[in-house]
């Protein structure tokens, strides 16, 4: 039997794999027609995203959880990176664990912090006067299914 850090890890890639076919097939169709269908295909794919990355993320928290259960996961994480010298890690691992945070809840504490950091964040967070959605504009479908901020970088 694998390790359960490598089937999450399998998972992930698997996952990530069959999204990125999806939606590299609808963007494709895209280029030729204007099909509501195809604009679903990613707004799916993007919302099926976040809902993978609020899982992993709270599966790893739950294994740093069992091994030290009189704490919580990220507590846990947090003081093995304060003991190291892992700081870039550590911003990292905070930066994630907020991008997590606003895409459970949106607008909050965790959303302004990355405001704070927006030009060193790995991803793309949405400022506060950034339109969410046009209307016609399948480039940004993601954004009308919910309170996403977050984007990859492009």
């Amino acid at each position: 039997m694998h390790s359960y850090s490598d089937l999450l890890d399998r998972a992930a890639r698997f996952n990530l794999t069959a999204l990125k076919q999806a939606q590299s097939k609808a963007i494709g169709r895209l280029h030729t027609s204007a099909r509501t269908s195809d604009v679903k295909v990613l707004q799916m794919v993007a919302l099926q995203r976040a809902i993978m990355a609020i899982g992993m993320f709270s599966l790893t928290e739950s294994i740093f959880q069992d091994n030290d259960s009189d704490k919580g996961g990220f507590e846990v994480i947090r003081g093995y990176l304060d003991n190291s010298d892992a700081v870039e890690l550590k911003h990292r691992f905070l930066d994630f664990k907020d991008a997590i945070n606003v895409l459970k809840h949106g607008h909050g504490s965790s959303y302004n912090r990355l405001l704070q950091r927006s030009q060193k964040l790995p991803f793309r967070i949405k400022q506060l006067d950034e339109r969410f959605f046009r209307e016609g504009d399948v480039s940004d479908a993601h954004a009308s299914f919910g309170p996403h901020l977050l984007m990859p970088r492009r």
